[in-house]
Order: C-alpha cells, then sequence, then structure tokens
C-alpha cells in the first residue's frame, strides 16, 4: 500500500458508532403466575409463603380477576343494596320501621359497588408487596421453553419483559361464553360485566340463561324496577342443584315477580331503535329494553401461546392437567377455571394453594366432592356433596331428613321463613354424603356441613353437636335429628 493511500484510508475511514446496549436477558424468578384472580393471586402468595421467588403477570389493572372486579363482589354489592332497597319499600313496615318516600339513586349505589371493589383490588396489591410477590402488570404468553425454562412475554405496558422460571402456573381463569346468533353491543346485549354498570334500570329485560349468574342479576334488576323475563333451554332452573331446592327456588322467585319461559332456544337478538327483539324457536319473539347473556363461561387460553411450547386444549377449552396440576409440558401447572371442574373462586384458590403445595412439598390436596355451590338469590340457595338425584342414579342406598326454616325462632325473628335445609346420610354408615339449603343465609351455614363433611361427620354427629340457640344454624342439627326421625320442633 501507497504511502498517499494510507493516508486517504485513515482520512475517510468513519467515525465508530455508540456500542449498543446490553441485553439484560430475561428477568428470571422461581416461579411465574399467569393470571391474578382468585386462582393465581392466592397461588403467588402462598409460592412465596413458601420460599419460592414468585411474579404474577395480569393484564388489569386491578388484581382479583373476574371474580372480584366484575362478577363474584360487585354482584353481591348490587344484590345486598337491591335488598335494602327492596326492604325499605315494602318489608320494613313488618318490622314497625316507618319510612318516608323511597327513591333509587342508582349512580350512588354503583359507587358504592364500585369503592367495595377498589378497596379489595388494594388490599391484595398489598398482600403482593407483603409477601414479596413480583408483580407485572400486562398480558402474559408463553414464548418458548427450555432446559433454561419457560419464557413469558409480557406485553401491553411499554416495551415487552420477558421472564423465566423453571415453573410457570396458567391461572387465566374465565370469559362469558357467547351464543350463537347473538351479537354483544355493549348498550343493550351484554354480558354479566355490563349488566353491573349499566347506569338506568331497564324497563324490560331479557335474562338468557336461569343458572346461578342470571337469576342473581335478574333478581337485582328486578327489585330496582325492571320487568323480567328469564329464557332458559332446559325444564329448569339451577341445573346441577338439587331438584327440590331449584323447584323451591323457582317457586319463589315466581312469586318475587320474575317470569319464566323454559324450553326457550334462543336464535337471535336484534336491536333496532334502542330496542331488542329476542327471537325464539317455536315460540313469539320477545321485545325488551336489554337483554343479559347468561349461559356459562368458558376458560381464557386466546393469546396465551400454548402452541409456542406445544401445549393444546380439549375440544372445551380445558388446559389437561395431572393430578398434580401439571399439564403435558413439564414444569407448566394450571389451574381454576382453565381446567375441568366447577367454574368457581373457591374451588380456583384451593387448586392454587394445592398446586403450589405440590410443587414445593409434593403433597397437595382438593376434595371436589365438597366443594359447595352458594346461589345469592333470595333465599340463598346452597349444596354441597351428592344430591339426591345423583345417589338415585348409582344406586345408593341413603336416608334423608329435613326441616323448615318456618320451625325456627330466629328465622322468624328475621321474617325469613322460607325454605328448608335437607341432609343426606349414607344408609349403612350414616355418613353425610349431601346437603341441600335453601333460605336465609345459608350461604354462611354450609360451610359448618362442609367442614363436619370434610371430617366424615355422621349426621347423628351433626345431631349431637350442640347449636346455639335462637340461631339459622339450628335448622342443620334438626335436619340431622330428621335423618332419625326424631327431630324436636318439627
Amino acid at each position: 500500500m501507497s504511502e498517499s493511500n494510507a493516508t486517504d484510508s485513515n482520512q475517510s475511514e468513519p467515525t465508530a458508532a455508540a456500542p449498543a446496549p446490553l441485553d439484560p436477558g430475561p428477568r428470571r424468578h422461581d416461579l411465574i403466575v399467569i393470571g391474578g384472580g382468585p386462582g393465581g393471586y392466592v397461588a403467588a402468595i402462598r409460592a412465596a409463603q413458601l420460599g419460592l421467588d414468585t411474579a404474577c403477570v395480569d393484564a388489569s389493572a386491578q388484581l382479583g380477576g373476574t371474580c372480584l372486579r366484575v362478577g363474584c363482589i360487585p354482584s353481591k354489592a348490587l344484590l345486598e343494596s337491591s335488598e335494602r332497597y327492596e326492604e325499605a319499600r315494602g318489608s320494613l313496615a313488618d318490622h314497625g320501621v316507618v319510612v318516608g318516600e323511597i327513591s333509587l339513586d342508582l349512580a350512588k349505589m354503583m359507587k358504592r359497588k364500585e369503592r367495595i371493589v377498589t378497596t379489595l383490588t388494594r388490599g391484595i396489591d398489598g398482600l403482593f408487596r407483603k409477601n414479596n410477590v413480583a408483580r407485572y402488570h400486562g398480558r402474559g404468553r408463553f414464548d418458548s421453553t427450555s432446559a433454561d425454562g419457560h419464557v413469558v412475554i409480557v406485553e401491553g405496558q411499554g416495551e415487552p419483559v420477558r421472564l423465566v422460571a423453571a415453573k410457570v402456573i396458567i391461572a387465566t381463569g374465565s370469559v362469558a361464553a357467547g351464543l350463537p346468533g347473538v351479537e354483544f353491543d355493549v348498550d343493550r346485549v351484554g354480558t354479566s360485566t355490563e349488566a353491573l354498570a349499566w347506569d338506568s334500570v331497564p324497563g324490560e329485560l331479557v335474562v338468557i340463561g336461569a343458572g346461578a349468574i342470571g337469576l342473581e342479576l335478574g333478581s337485582v334488576w328486578r327489585r330496582l324496577g325492571a320487568r323480567v323475563t328469564v329464557l332458559e333451554y332446559l325444564d329448569r332452573v339451577l341445573p346441577g342443584m338439587d331438584d327440590e331446592l331449584a323447584a323451591l327456588a323457582l317457586k319463589l322467585l315466581k312469586k318475587q315477580g320474575l317470569k319464566f319461559q323454559f324450553g326457550a332456544r334462543v336464535e337471535g337478538v336484534k336491536v333496532a331503535d334502542g330496542r331488542c327483539t329476542v327471537a325464539i324457536a317455536g315460540a313469539a319473539s320477545i321485545s325488551c329494553d336489554r337483554v343479559l347473556v347468561a349461559v356459562g363461561r368458558r376458560p381464557t387460553t386466546d393469546g396465551l401461546g400454548l402452541d409456542a411450547i406445544g401445549l393444546s386444549t380439549d375440544a372445551r377449552g380445558h388446559v389437561l392437567v395431572d393430578s398434580r396440576f401439571e399439564t403435558a409440558v413439564a414444569g407448566v401447572h394450571a389451574i381454576g377455571d382453565v381446567i375441568a371442574g366447577p367454574m368457581l373462586a373457591h374451588k380456583a384458590e384451593e387448586d392454587g394453594v394445592a398446586c403450589v403445595e405440590t410443587i414445593v412439598t409434593g403433597h397437595g390436596h382438593v376434595d371436589y366432592d365438597l366443594v359447595p355451590m352458594v346461589v345469592y338469590t333470595e333465599p340463598e340457595v346452597a349444596s354441597v356433596g351428592q344430591t339426591e338425584a345423583a345417589l338415585v342414579g348409582a344406586g345408593r342406598a341413603f336416608r334423608k331428613g329435613s326441616f323448615a326454616f318456618a320451625g325456627n325462632g330466629r328465622a322468624r325473628s328475621l321474617g325469613a321463613i322460607a325454605g328448608f335445609v335437607k341432609i343426606l346420610a349414607d344408609a349403612q354408615t350414616d355418613r353425610v354424603i349431601g346437603v341441600h339449603l335453601i333460605g336465609p343465609r345459608v350461604s354462611e351455614l354450609v360451610a359448618e356441613v362442609a367442614a363436619a363433611m370434610a371430617f366424615g361427620a355422621s349426621s347423628e354427629d351433626l345431631a349431637r353437636t350442640c347449636h346455639a340457640h335462637p340461631t339459622l344454624a339450628e335448622v342443620i342439627k334438626e335436619a340431622a335429628l330428621a335423618v332419625d326421625g326424631r327431630a324436636i320442633h318439627g
């Protein structure tokens, strides 16, 4: 090379570019929980308690999932408020309480509901801080899996964040199921999410589905002044619950003003000029102001990136797991509504604890035969264990005892005497195998029998247990006595 050429070369050499920022790599944890609902946040807290470096990923700004934000908690707040409103308009007079003109401030009622939700969601934030759970706000999806761990990408809040952990729990919950021919438009046709936030009382409301959600929210809006018609494809309300409970619940709900149409197959809903027209196969269409679709829920796995790790779902959208909550991909577990079983918040919580304890200690258990079911109508309906129809179908011999709340002093004092408790006991062992309740505050009473059944109690055990007087729980004691034909007050 000539000197001149060398000089030219030095003069034309470009300035060195600034070094690219170093890739910090994924943030490492022992466990990543995707989903911050009842199953997910409880699993995360329990994992942290057991010493795991735990992260929880959730797309919502508020933790708590559907249950806390737009499900269990807000619906119970509105149920309570609407009951108070109806009581003020009518039954308070029976107690000698005379009130003046009653009016509804729906906006204030909704603000109360939101305050309750906000308080509880902030409480979960506090629990995460207390237990050193790392929270990531964004939508989590699987990116890859290797011997190094499972990589989860968190998107939706600024730059994507890469996480990696040896263990991942899918706890993404469920969403309201749709209905063929029915399109949601948020304002007039919606799910329970929309029905929990309407800013006015519909004059006429059609509820599609006579399960717990439909009956609860139908009751709320009926109390606030709506004319409610419930359409159900089956020939009964509350599918899966005891036939006798369902029959009495239907009778009482009709008495309260709800209308029912069974065998109704909804073919579509049209909205025009602020009115809805519900088309029913083989029957006249129904015109109404709003439509609530409450036909169940489906697992939430869309956008989760399951294919990236070679995981699929079954025909119903469930993630398949073994008895240890582990999927076909080692180290990836699933709990709650995304796996088979009742879609209930308390079941998801039990799943979460059992899953984490299995991961850490090798042992975890949920007795799915003893998951209580509750419907918060008026009166409340609750059930745990086997139904009478299931026992008859299985050919299992049993004895039963029932006692009505009408014979209970506390129920009389409350002015809430509708309903009964029914106890089913094995004919040979007397072990309690099913308890079904309809009446005042049975959502609380069912815990006693669930605990008793968990310890293998007999009806005689319940009958011999001293219950405080006067209490509603005495109805459980009397029903247990009735199994042996010796109820005292009936």
